[in-house]
């Protein structure tokens, strides 16, 4: 059975929650704070973490960067309040999959759910290699040339979005709808920065890229 941790502090909308997804056919564990939180999710054995921002102890924001930090991939939905837009983008930033704003309708959050963990469920390769770059999805590595190299969580999330998609064209609204998710304000200039970070971590001459390659008009191409 799919397991979902619910990580929400109002006992009425965490009650709520876990009747609904009960129903749905999860099995649903809740915390209330975020210390909590954090302690259930590193055990790794939930198949969908639905974290609530506002917390007692440790916000989502920091429960979120100190998963992603431990490794764990554990797909993150965050629950966020309506006029907290910045909260989204920073969350989706520090490697949460999704978001939804509250007050939220169970359909939309059930069609959401179902479409984290189906990504999730889709095969991914253990390793990727190209040029002297080496991706270990299983570790959440890159490594050039045999040594390590630190990539954010956008970033990898980012490179993952390209190599899944080798050889063809995405436009920087696909790129932003597939890594920051969607709905985000997220400009064309920050895609273009990520990007430019990117080629500098894996040795990609900016001039002329071999690997993230400019298509006029388009977007880009990973041809690894």
């Amino acid at each position: 059975m799919t397991r979902i941790l619910v990580v929400e502090d109002e006992p009425g909308i965490a009650l709520g929650l876990e009747d609904d997804l009960t129903m749905e056919g999860y099995e649903v564990e809740v915390a209330g704070d975020g210390i909590t939180a954090t302690r259930l999710a590193k055990t790794g054995a939930f198949d969908l973490i639905l974290l609530d921002v506002m917390l007692p102890g440790k916000d989502g924001l920091e429960v979120c960067r100190e998963l992603r930090r431990a490794g764990l991939k554990t797909p993150i939905l965050m629950l966020t309040a309506k006029a907290r837009e910045a909260e989204k983008v920073e969350g989706l930033e520090l490697g949460a999959d999704d978001y939804v704003t509250k007050p939220f309708g169970t359909r939309e959050l059930r069609a959401r759910i179902k479409a984290l963990l189906r990504r999730a469920g889709e095969s991914e390769p253990e390793l990727c290699c190209f040029g002297d770059v080496e991706v270990d999805f299983a570790r959440g590595e890159l490594r050039l040339g045999g040594k390590a190299v630190e990539l954010t969580p956008i970033e990898f999330k980012l490179l993952d979005v390209f190599i899944r998609a080798r050889g063809r064209v995405l436009s920087r609204d696909q790129l932003i709808a597939s890594t920051w998710g969607p709905e985000t304000f997220t400009s064309a200039r920050i895609v273009d920065n990520h990007i430019a970070n990117l080629r500098r971590k894996i040795g990609d001459d900016p001039g002329e890229p071999r690997f993230l390659r400019n298509v006029r008009g388009l977007g880009y191409r990973f041809d690894g």
